[in-house]
């Protein structure tokens, strides 16, 4: 099993102790599930003996097609019933998130929770809203390192399976592939996709078209862009180790600057980082206009990779997996967004509301249809398939490579959790300021490296207790 070390307790996320007392069960509920008659969810009553359970989550019905999932399961499940409670109807992660620590500190009853990104489950396992479900996998007999493509260990536990799967990858404007001379990659590194974009660069002036674009950072945000040699690692990908210390010793921090700068000022061959701040570019415009002819994102993008009626697709366009280091390094790791979906510490129905979990997370994911299952015995078959549901409802679909992207999301896989510090954000802000300077030519690379370390250990040092 992959080594872990726990990153200690979340303290700066103390909210709920600060919300105790405050009125419960207020979350819009579904009419899929609302219990008949004002009876309390989860109590069986005289000629009822069903268990309900409750299920909060963020997806809208657009996005997860929860009626029909719910439905299938309750007729595979005919005791249970599960009762939505949909915390924010446009799909508001962060509103969504307020309103459940709201409900769990109130009286609320709470069964399944789903959470959607590692901070929010490290933050809200530290502060015991999940239900370890160690026990609970080890009588099923399987391994989450073995049965998902996202292993949700934090520490030596497990809080919760992964739902879906979204890795980055790169999607390229094949037209301009084949223009070029060049094979749709399959397995690369870092030096070929530069190569490809200084070779796909064409034009100058207003008219230049650039090999590739880079959407961040960006004031603290979209920091994958300065991690791109390291996300691609089994452990360590991120900027702080597991144990807090900083991890900007790592030489794979320095050479994802040393390919930024070189690609932009020797290749000329990404756009630069001035026009993308100045101009407040978008990467969806950036790509879809034909002005950058590839582009690393989320597959979040699959349901537009076709185009849309706001971003049409006048050009055919493949994918190719996230780049390695080293032509010898593992191949398909790259960054990853899924669903942590979790037990309630607090439910009274721990065993019906993990089997849920674990039926939602398999066999479920294929029900919906909606998303790519982390669940690593999905058939290449299924994921065909939910590739052709999801582009079916794009403009332009016979203009996908869909077997490109079929293949690329099959070999995808996540490296390690980091658990994220409280002060992650102070973290990348002063690691974006600091490239900045570099990017805009007011320090070099040593004196990138050197300062972003220093800064990052002061803040460090300032959280120590």
């Amino acid at each position: 099993m992959r080594k872990r070390v726990w990153a200690g307790a979340v303290s700066g996320m103390l909210l709920l102790g600060l919300l105790a007392g405050c009125g419960g069960g207020s979350a819009k509920t579904a009419e899929n599930g609302a219990e008949p008659n004002g009876q309390a969810a989860g109590e069986k009553g005289e000629g009822n003996d069903k268990v309900n359970l409750r299920l909060y989550t963020y997806g809208t019905e657009e996005a997860y097609n929860w009626n029909k999932t719910l439905q299938a399961y309750e007729e595979k499940n005919p005791g249970v019933k599960i009762e939505l409670v949909q915390l924010s109807e446009k799909g508001d992660t962060q509103e969504a998130m307020k309103k459940l620590d709201l409900e769990a500190a109130s009286s609320a009853q709470m069964d399944i929770l789903m959470f959607s990104d590692a901070a929010g489950y490290a933050q809200r396992v530290a502060l015991g809203m999940a239900e370890p479900l160690d026990d609970y996998i080890a009588k099923d007999g399987f391994n989450v390192e073995e049965d998902y493509k996202v292993d949700t260990h934090l520490g030596d536990k497990v809080y919760a399976l992964p739902g879906k799967f979204n890795p980055w990858y790169v999607i390229l404007n094949k037209d301009h592939l084949e223009e070029a001379g060049l094979a749709v990659p399959t397995d690369w590194t870092w030096d070929d996709f530069a190569d490809y974009a200084k070779k796909l660069t064409k034009g100058e002036g207003a008219q230049k078209r650039y090999g590739t674009y880079f959407h961040g950072p960006q004031g603290g945000g979209w920091m994958e862009f300065l991690k791109l040699k390291m996300e691609n690692q089994p452990q360590n990908s991120e900027f702080l180790k597991a144990d807090g210390t900083s991890n900007l010793d790592d030489p794979n921090f320095k050479a994802t600057l040393e390919l930024r700068v070189k690609m932009e000022k020797e290749d000329q061959s990404s756009v630069p980082y001035t026009d993308m701040i100045s101009q407040k570019l978008a990467y969806r415009t950036q790509f879809f206009n034909q002005s950058a002819s590839m582009l690393l994102i989320g597959s979040w993008m699959n349901t537009e990779l076709g185009g849309t009626e706001k971003v049409p697709l006048n050009f055919n366009v493949t994918v190719a997996p996230f780049p390695k280091n080293n032509p010898g390094d593992e191949k398909g790791l790259t960054p990853v967004t899924t669903d942590y979906v979790a037990v309630a510490a607090k439910s009274k129905h721990k065993e019906e509301a993990y089997q849920f979990v674990r039926w939602y997370t398999t066999e479920g994911q294929i029900v919906q249809g909606k998303n790519i299952p982390a669940w690593s015995k999905v058939t290449n078959d299924q994921v065909a398939n939910i590739i052709d549901t999801i582009l079916s409802g794009t403009k332009s679909p016979e203009k996908v490579d869909k077997k490109a992207l079929v293949d690329t999301l099959i070999a995808s896989k996540a490296s390690a959790i980091i658990p994220p510090a409280t002060y992650q954000s102070e973290v990348y802000k002063a690691i974006n300021e600091e490239y900045e300077k570099l990017i805009l030519g007011k320090q070099d690379i040593d004196a990138t490296v050197k300062s972003a370390q220093e800064r990052v250990q002061k803040i460090i040092d300032s959280n120590k207790k």
